[in-house]
């Protein structure tokens, strides 16, 4: 079996999304003027977190000022801010801002990845490209053996866990369950927590205020320490 390491090689080496990848690269070559004295990542990003994870959050995609700039899931943007700041208020990482990928962020006991692994434009990844980083998921599964439970981000998000855990031999009851912000699915020795992501076309609306948000990760804190 392939480690973290070698698979995390893998995925920034990924050219199966010729769409994306001339769209991460053209952002990096561009650049957003705030960050134009960043040398953007402009490749696949891999997973990042603690190999022992017991909870694992997917994603929707990197963000094409964020981790497209920065190489690490949730970094550079809003939406990282507000992931990393919920982490730290509930235990889950040593710091509560996300910077650069060698800002001394470090997850316990988390892992995060992502339904694809480049920026797509308008974060909008078509159904050919989420099937394309389908292996890198299934790779993550076999290698993360200690998780339990899932926090699927957004709609996406939530239907990728689905189709992951099915593939990898978890049933999931048909009619399949429907996304819904603090939805729970049980799947006996797994779980599945989902929750909207935290984009600013959710924050910045009020769909998704702070206190829903932290109340995501302190519920998955509250079923951790109980199991």
């Amino acid at each position: 079996m392939q480690s973290l390491l070698e698979l995390k090689s893998n995925i920034i080496s990924c050219e199966r999304c010729p769409r994306l990848r001339t769209y991460c690269q053209d952002i990096a070559r561009k650049k957003k003027r705030e960050f134009r004295h960043w040398d953007y990542w402009g490749k696949p990003v891999p997973g990042f977190g603690d190999p022992k994870a017991r909870v694992w959050i997917v994603g929707l995609a990197p963000a094409a000022h964020g981790a497209n700039r920065t190489g690490r899931m949730f970094t550079g943007d809003s939406s990282g801010n507000w992931l990393y700041r919920a982490l730290y208020q509930t235990g889950f990482s040593n710091q509560q801002k996300s910077e650069s990928r060698d800002d001394g962020l470090k997850l316990r006991d988390i892992f995060i990845s992502s339904a694809a692994r480049c920026a797509p434009p308008e974060n909008k990844p078509s159904p050919s490209e989420l099937a394309n980083c389908c292996a890198f998921l299934d790779a993550e599964f076999r290698l993360l053996q200690r998780v339990k439970l899932f926090i699927a981000l957004g709609a996406i998000g939530f239907n990728t866990t689905c189709r992951l855990l099915e593939r990898n031999g978890v049933t999931i009851a048909r009619p399949r369950p429907v996304f819904k912000h603090g939805g729970w699915v049980d799947l006996g020795n797994l779980h599945i927590l989902a929750s909207y992501h935290p984009s600013r076309q959710n924050t910045q609306t009020g769909r998704l205020t702070e206190a829903m948000w932290i109340k995501i990760f302190r519920q998955a804190r509250e079923w951790l320490d109980r199991d």
